[in-house]
This record gives C-alpha cells, sequence and structure tokens, in this order.
C-alpha cells in the first residue's frame, strides 16, 4: 500500500514538473506587453560576482554596471530582475518542497497562501485524500528523497546550459547595482543553494512597460563557507587580551595578593543587619527569587546565602528560606548547611530553615508575605532573580519595618527595588558581591580582570570622540568594525 501511494505522489510530481518549469522564468514579469513593438533598454553591463566571504557558504555576491536608460526619458529603467539558472534536478527538489509544504499545511488544517485553481491547489486535493499516517510516512520519504538528491546538484549543474531553466530570484529598483544572494544552507528549504556546485547568473533590466534587456550571463561561480570570520577579528584579539588579563590577576590572587574591591554598602550593611535582628530577637527572611538553580544570578545569591547564614549560626539568629524551586531548595540547603558547619554550630542547623513553598509565582510571593507579616523578621535579604512580584514582596517588607537588602540583574526590576528597599545591589554589584564575600581566587581576578576592561573601553571611547573630531578619524573606527 506504501508503495503504490508513494509512486502516486511522485506521479503527480512528474505531471507538475513540465508546468512549473514553464513558470519559472514568469516570475518577475508585471505585464503581458509584447516587447516587438517597444524599444528595448540597454541591458546592464559587466554583471560579475564573488564568493560572500566570512560566511557559512551558500551565498553569491552579484556587481553589475547600470544600464545606460536606468534614468530620465521615456524608456527609463524601473528596476532590475535578478535570475539564476538551475538544472531541472534543482525544479523537481523545489517541486517536492512544495509538495512537503502542502502536507505541513494539511497536517496543520491550513490552506492559508493557496489560491483555488493553482497548482498548489490541485496538489492540496490530492493529498488531502490520504490519512494523517500516511501523510506523516509521505513527509518522510520525501525529505530523504530531497537530502539524496541534493548531493547530485553539484554534477547536475554541470550540464548548462542543457536540462535546466532560469529561476527567478529576486528584484532590485533603478539605481541597483549590487545583490546579495543569500541562500539557506538548510537543504529542505526552498532557498537552497548549494556550495561547490556551478551557479550561473543574469540581471535583466525591466522599463514600466515590460520591456526588458539581459545582461550577458555570468558563471560558472562556486560558493563555500570559510572556517574563519576575519571581520571579527578585533573581537578576538579582545578576548585574548582579557583573557590574559584574567589569568594574570587569578594567580596574583592565588599567590595572595591584596586585590582591592570596591565596598558595596548593601553588603556591608548585612553585618548590621544580622546584628539588629539578634538584639531584637527575629528573624532574618532570606528570599532566592524565581531563577532557577542555573540562573546566574541565583548561583551569586548562593554565595551570599552562605556569608548570611554563616553569621546567623555564629549570632545565634532565627533564618528563614522560602524557596520557589525544588533543586534550588536542595542547593539552599547544602549552602546553609556547610554554613553552618563552618561557624562550628552544626547541631544549631535546622531542616525547615529552607522549605519549599511553590512553584506558582504569585501564589508563592502570597506566602512569602504571609511570612513577613506573621514573623514580623527584622531583616529581610532579596538576592536573585525577581520580575513582577519584587515591589510586592519589597513593599510589605517595609510596612513589616524590616531593614530590607536587594540585588538582581533583572534591569527592569530594580527600580522597584530601589525605592521601596534600604540597600539594593545594582546589577553586576550582585555578582561582585559573590566574590568580595567569597574571597575567592578565581572570582575576584575575573572581577578585577573586568575592572580594568571596562576601564579601557572608556578610555579607548573618550578617544574615539576625540578623534572622530578629525578627518583621519574614520580609520580609528575602522579598527574596531565588526561585521556579521
Amino acid at each position: 500500500m506504501k508503495v503504490k501511494m508513494l509512486l502516486a505522489v511522485f506521479l503527480l510530481l512528474a505531471i507538475c514538473s513540465n508546468s512549473y518549469a514553464q513558470d519559472t522564468t514568469a516570475e518577475g514579469d508585471t505585464t503581458a506587453i509584447s516587447v516587438d513593438s517597444l524599444r528595448l533598454p540597454a541591458p546592464p553591463g559587466n554583471l560579475s560576482g564573488r564568493d560572500k566571504p566570512n560566511d557559512h557558504g551558500h551565498a553569491i555576491i552579484l556587481d553589475w554596471e547600470l544600464s545606460p536608460d536606468d534614468g530620465g526619458g521615456s524608456n527609463s529603467v524601473l528596476r532590475y530582475d535578478i535570475y539564476k539558472w538551475v538544472p531541472q534536478l534543482m525544479l523537481d527538489i523545489n517541486l517536492v518542497r512544495d509538495s512537503i509544504i502542502i502536507i505541513q499545511k494539511i497536517i496543520r488544517k491550513t490552506t492559508d497562501g493557496i489560491e483555488e485553481g493553482s497548482q498548489a491547489d490541485s496538489m492540496l486535493k490530492v493529498f488531502s485524500k490520504f490519512s494523517k499516517d500516511e501523510l506523516f510516512d509521505i513527509r518522510n520519504r520525501l525529505t530523504d528523497h530531497i537530502k539524496a538528491e541534493n548531493e547530485g546538484l553539484a554534477e547536475a549543474s554541470k550540464s548548462y546550459p542543457e536540462n535546466g531553466a532560469w529561476l527567478f530570484i529576486d528584484k532590485k529598483p533603478s539605481g541597483t547595482k549590487t545583490f546579495d544572494h543569500i541562500g539557506s544552507k538548510e537543504f529542505k528549504s526552498k532557498g537552497f543553494v548549494p556550495d561547490y556546485a556551478d551557479l550561473y547568473y543574469r540581471v535583466d533590466a525591466v522599463t514600466i512597460t515590460g520591456a526588458k534587456a539581459s545582461s550577458e550571463i555570468f558563471g560558472p561561480i562556486q560558493s563555500s563557507g570559510q572556517w574563519y570570520n576575519t571581520y571579527r577579528t578585533p573581537v578576538v584579539f579582545s578576548v585574548f587580551l582579557f583573557t590574559i588579563l584574567t589569568v594574570f590577576y587569578v594567580m596574583r590572587a592565588k599567590q595572595g595578593a591584596d586585590l582591592y574591591v570596591r565596598p558595596l554598602g548593601g553588603i556591608e550593611a548585612v553585618d548590621d543587619a544580622i546584628g539588629r535582628a539578634t538584639e531584637m530577637g527575629r528573624p532574618i527572611l532570606y528570599v532566592l527569587g524565581l531563577g532557577s538553580a542555573a540562573d546566574i544570578a541565583t548561583i551569586a545569591s548562593f554565595t551570599i546565602l552562605g556569608r548570611v547564614a554563616k553569621k546567623v549560626a555564629e549570632y545565634q539568629t532565627e533564618l528563614l528560606v522560602p524557596t520557589y524551586d525544588p533543586i534550588v531548595m536542595t542547593v539552599a540547603q547544602e549552602v546553609v548547611k556547610s554554613a553552618y558547619l563552618d561557624a562550628g554550630r552544626p547541631d544549631a542547623y535546622k531542616e525547615d530553615t529552607v522549605h519549599f513553598v511553590t512553584q506558582s509565582q504569585f501564589a508563592y510571593v502570597a506566602a512569602v508575605n504571609g511570612i513577613m507579616l506573621r514573623e514580623l523578621p527584622a531583616t529581610n535579604v532579596y538576592m536573585g532573580k525577581f520580575f513582577a512580584e519584587s515591589l510586592i514582596l519589597a513593599e510589605t517588607g517595609a510596612l513589616a519595618g524590616s531593614i530590607q537588602i536587594s540585588g538582581t540583574d533583572e534591569i527592569a526590576q530594580i527600580p522597584f527595588f530601589i525605592v521601596a528597599c534600604d540597600y539594593t545591589l545594582i546589577g553586576e554589584e550582585l555578582y561582585a558581591a559573590s566574590a568580595y564575600l567569597g574571597k575567592d581566587p578565581v572570582l575576584l581576578g575575573s572581577l578585577k580582570a573586568q575592572d580594568y576592561a571596562k576601564a579601557a573601553i572608556i578610555i579607548l571611547a573618550v578617544i574615539g570622540v576625540i578623534v572622530a573630531q578629525f578627518d583621519f578619524g574614520h580609520y580609528y573606527v575602522d579598527l574596531f568594525e565588526v561585521v556579521n
């Protein structure tokens, strides 16, 4: 049954292929006026092309001289139509791709973009007779067929000018004299352009009346990918320098050098806040936010939690850590347990110090707010990933009379923390806090390297502003230009 089904499909494709090939050269036309009664415009001159540099391949850049009629007058060129010669094999493959698109539309129960009476409509009626399982099977087999046939495109392209047709690619307005033909690297895409296959192009100058004149045919030319993008050399150079800087300061930190880190008000206030909670006999609430254990902000928060938990253990103050994510809860439990052990008070650690609440955002916020209003913690610490709940938490904490210290890398939430909390770590200060507290050589070294890299960027930017005032300023700008 499957064999007969596929035979029927390929028979349908064979019937459609002739009309498909006949229509390929007509896509750029907008009128049916006979050119015999019209004076043809002068064709574009010196069509040339080159492989697009610094890319993944599958792309060609075309250049041509403007038609002498590209300008004023009754025979003015309106646009340029770009065509590519493709072997019959490519036309057949494109037809199979169209079939796959039609099958996908049937599976999704949509007919968007299919005109009644068109070739696509005919294919739609045929494929609609198959069951969903049969359609999946046909689609997979046609995909395998395309993949196998694509391997023969390089050989088929050698048959130029026999066994092929000119395929309309795109059109450009008058005055244009270059075109980047950037094809897809995905063989299943209709815009696929094979690498290492002979490609031929022509450009037609078209007037407003529909008269057109073709340039000389350019080709063969082949596209290919490059392993290194020279446009990104400034990035490589910057990464190389930053790596050297990071390694240098990490080694210095490991040798015991005293690397200065700017004091952070929010972290300096942690000890005072813990002391206040101890004197008042009220707990400390630590909120890790709504991030996962893989988020950088949450990882940085773990380090700060360890510092807070160690001080809490030394002062014998109660600590409350309600969590949103089960994995975050597990990690936080180990962090707090280790902090109590380092403080020499492992017996003071309670299993319910770190507890799971819920993974529903506002249900979690409601629960934390309830803890604030019931327990009236002396200090609230918000460190991690926060979203719409940030202001709700901070306002409730202010209502409970708590000292509040916050930090997040979510830019949109920082203003809410600033207005509602006593201390706020802004953006990357949250990351710096983990290095500041942990004193780990790798963290300290990388932090110092970042500081010097930022200073270098600021200096280069200032120099750029000054140099840009002179005629030779563009040379300086070109040094740092990065093109994708």
